[in-house]
């Protein structure tokens, strides 16, 4: 149920924190398990009743609002509890509480509480999943799938090619615009997560495939509908999807013969492991990822101790 309180939150999240589509379904569907938590283990009796008797749209809401609102710590537990119980992972888990962390801070702020009840609990101790990455030798076979004889073999080259070149995210990828990349400077225009933009080097293969591509787009056919602001397009000329991309990435890896859990945010996390691989510094790496904290790129780091163990043998004298 959309009250009143969830609804001024999602506004603030959609028009001045500029959550992306993807993100605020998120938070949505956290919002929702939790108020269905609260009217089935912590609803008054009043209220129950109010549910059962089918009151008033405005009279179930006011119900929830209490309930929202006088929620305390151990309550926030008690869900939490719920969670481990339906065996929900750590990651899950600490998504949720970070949901409704920042509802609550949110209310905080807008004068409905004096204090969060979510404050003094603390996010559960995460698993250490290293992220997956291609080798050399598997990022050469990938990109030899496509054939670049055709349309849209060459559109699929050249997305491979700029997904590994920049590390973009499939949503920004999808969202490049041809005005977008800059071939005299081999720049490109990203606009990525919470409406922060960011110019980023594209490498010369990339810009080589863009320039392919695009070549053999050229102009529609009259009679053609063709989105011509959109960087990548379907066959039918509008902008491609998310969902489509990663669909002609599990075609080119069942013909790659490689892993089929590949996904593409696996080219980004190849783009940071092969960078900092070869030498490239956390703060460039954070700065071309896209990413606000630079502990977020931190989790790289771990992929990349053989090079460093590599570095270490050969400069220490007591190594």
């Amino acid at each position: 149920m959309n009250t009143p309180l969830i609804q001024e939150f999602f506004s603030y999240l959609r028009y001045e924190k500029h959550f992306s589509g993807h993100t605020l379904k998120c938070y949505n569907t956290d919002l929702q398990q939790y108020i269905e938590f609260l009217d089935t283990e912590q609803a008054s009796s009043t209220s129950q009743h109010s549910f059962e008797s089918g009151g008033t749209a405005t009279a179930v809401a006011m119900e929830v609002r209490a309930e929202i609102l006088s929620v305390t710590a151990a309550t926030i537990r008690e869900f939490l509890v719920m969670l481990h119980n339906r065996n929900y992972s750590r990651a899950t888990t600490a998504r949720k509480l970070a949901t409704l962390r920042s509802f609550y801070k949110f209310l905080v702020r807008r004068g409905y509480l004096q204090s969060s009840p979510v404050a003094v609990i603390r996010t559960p101790k995460q698993e250490k999943r290293l992220p997956k990455f291609l080798e050399a030798e598997q990022i050469e076979a990938l990109f030899a799938a496509p054939d670049r004889t055709t349309l849209l073999g060459l559109r699929d080259w050249a997305m491979l090619e700029v997904m590994y070149s920049t590390g973009v995210r499939v949503s920004e990828l999808v969202g490049l615009d041809v005005t977008d990349v800059d071939f005299d400077e081999a720049i490109l225009h990203i606009r990525g997560k919470g409406r922060r933009e960011r110019l980023s080097p594209v490498g010369q293969q990339a810009l080589e495939a863009i320039r392919q591509y695009l070549t053999k787009r050229g102009q529609p056919k009259p009679g053609e509908s063709v989105d011509q602001q959109a960087l990548f397009v379907n066959k039918s000329g509008q902008r491609l999807s998310t969902r489509s991309v990663r669909r002609k990435l599990d075609k080119y890896l069942a013909q790659a013969n490689l892993d089929p859990s590949i996904s593409p945010h696996t080219l980004r996390h190849t783009f940071a492991t092969h960078m900092l691989n070869r030498g490239a510094d956390l703060r460039s790496v954070q700065e071309l990822l896209g990413h606000r904290s630079l502990s977020t790129t931190q989790v790289y780091t771990h992929l990349t101790t053989g090079r460093l163990k590599e570095v270490y043998d050969k400069a220490h004298p007591r190594s």
